[in-house]
């Protein structure tokens, strides 16, 4: 059986321009968490200071609930490529796709536990093992069933939110548990660090509900990407130039309008929902026409070519910025946890994705893969 891993030249590059980008998105939103125990706080009323209101409004309204949908997406769409491309070697890809994501899930578990709590990459490996098994279903059976997954569910949680917005209850900030974690990562041992990371997945994941809300956001994520997939959506941008316009101009106006209600009208539980959940993903497919589209250009192409090297090593890119992140707000690293500005913080993390280009770029003229990459394909391949 002829298995082997995407080759340099069946790349498309607009896909890894949108790993880039996201996870530039993704590293400026989890810099929330990496110095500040946001899991526990209300962080439209934890922020006073008029310049840490500004950066948390831009973030939540350009990133926060838009760029991890476009991550999920992206995983699926590279999943089913990869499926497409073994069905027409006829071989099965159910046996490599299980180690592949199997692989995965021990790196997630290692950096959940090890490194930060806020890791996405078990989530994505377990929605993966599902979605591995809808792979055959047709383009119109995978969106009906990404649909269906989606909109059901979030429309009942959407009207149970606004019955909770009604009754005056709001979210509060556990004062206890960010003040054992500021103790933990500013100044405890390694193992006060290692509990309070294992509470911290633990609340984030299982107490707050985040498992079940995977069923019916990650997962329809992934199929919907891989349902675009099959259509070859991306690779025939220049065929459906128009279509991409109009998804982009409707779905980037219709998603940032309902990003933009808990800041224009009120924070409460309702309208919090609705932007993470129905704004958030919008505005992902914006975001990916917007780079779809650009990508036709050459100029954009070679000028942005930095950011679509680290979207080609994204699990290296993803993992390397908790390793140093934690380095610089840890105690056992500089421990500044709890000890800078939001605005400083985004600076920090676009200094670090700046140092993580130019990484990508000296690695790729010697290498084809990222280093984590290259691991990952020896575990899953054998050689």
């Amino acid at each position: 059986m002829d298995f082997r891993p995407t080759q340099l030249h069946e790349r498309v590059v607009a896909i890894d321009m949108m790993r880039g980008f996201s996870l530039l998105g993704i590293f400026i939103v989890n810099m929330l968490a990496f110095h500040t125990p946001y899991y526990y706080i209300n962080p439209y009323t934890w922020y006073t200071d008029l310049g840490d209101i500004d950066t948390f409004n831009w973030i939540d309204i350009t990133l926060q609930g838009s760029v991890y949908p476009l991550f999920a997406m992206l995983f699926g769409y590279g999943l089913t490529l990869q499926f497409l491309k073994s069905q027409q070697r006829g071989n099965s890809f159910i046996r490599l796709g299980l180690r592949r994501l199997c692989v995965l899930l021990i790196i997630g578990i290692l950096h959940a536990f090890l490194v930060w709590s806020g890791d996405i990459l078990i989530t994505y490996a377990l929605s993966g093992f599902i979605v591995l098994f809808l792979l055959r279903l047709s383009r119109m059976y995978l969106l009906s069933i990404a649909l269906t997954l989606y909109i059901i569910p979030n429309l009942l949680l959407g009207l149970l939110m606004y019955f909770l917005s009604t009754t005056n209850e709001i979210f509060y900030t556990a004062i206890q548990k960010v003040e054992s974690s500021i103790i933990a990562f500013s100044s405890g041992s390694w193992t006060n660090i290692f509990i309070q990371r294992a509470a911290d997945w633990s609340y984030a994941n299982i107490e707050s509900g985040n498992l079940f809300l995977i069923g019916i956001t990650i997962f329809p994520y992934m199929l919907l990407g891989a349902a675009a997939a099959k259509w070859n959506l991306i690779e025939r941008t220049s065929q459906k130039k128009a279509f991409w316009i109009v998804l982009t101009v409707v779905t980037l106006a219709i998603g940032y309008s309902i990003k933009t209600l808990p800041v224009l009208m009120e924070p409460n539980f309702f309208y919090i929902y609705v932007q993470d959940i129905f704004g958030g993903p919008l505005v992902a497919i914006g975001y990916a026409g917007v780079i779809t589209l650009m990508c036709q250009l050459r100029i954009f192409r070679t000028i942005f070519n930095p950011i679509a090297k680290t979207g080609r090593m994204s699990i290296t890119t993803y993992l390397t910025q908790s390793v140093i992140a934690t380095t610089v707000f840890y105690s056992y690293g500089l421990g500044y946890y709890g000890k800078v500005d939001l605005l400083t913080g985004t600076i920090m993390a676009l200094g670090i994705f700046i140092i993580q280009m130019i990484f990508a770029e000296l690695w790729f003229t010697k290498f084809k893969q990222g280093p984590i990459e290259i691991i990952w394909k020896r575990a899953t391949y054998g050689k």
